[in-house]
């Protein structure tokens, strides 16, 4: 079934081969350069899942993170992390905080990107599913 994805990447290299693999699988794939552009790309259709590089111009992934994080519409959708080599950050915190479901450090393999992906997407439609479930 086709998701929504929106990724985020000033790295035009990485973004379009990302956008290749995942729209090749199937998914509706929005795209934007910064963070400023991503959270308008948002508020024109919520995605599924939010792709994400930590270090851009104008509004970086952790301040939109924030932003997602702080709207009601917005705050359950899921977060991957894309991060340059060397680049640190506590995961723990991250995850507790920001609610970051994965960490992913460049550079990486598209394939390996559509995984994660799709188990993310997969993890959550599972714990809806547990959800309802359990509300019967």
């Amino acid at each position: 079934m086709s998701k929504k994805i929106l990724l985020c990447d000033d790295d035009l290299p990485i973004l379009r081969a990302a956008e290749f693999k995942i729209k090749r699988a199937g998914h509706d794939v929005r795209v934007a350069t910064d963070g400023e552009e991503a959270w308008e790309r948002i508020e024109e259709s919520i995605p599924d899942i939010l792709v994400t590089d930590c270090q851009m111009p104008r509004l970086g992934g952790l301040g939109l993170v924030e932003r997602v994080r702080s709207h009601e519409a917005t705050r359950r959708i899921p977060v991957l992390m894309l991060t340059a080599k060397g680049f640190e950050l506590d995961e723990e915190d991250l995850a507790r905080r920001l609610e970051i479901r994965e960490l992913i450090a460049k550079p990486f393999s598209p394939r390996k990107l559509l995984e994660t992906i799709e188990r993310i997407l997969e993890e959550g439609s599972d714990e809806r599913s547990r959800l309802v479930e359990s509300s019967v």
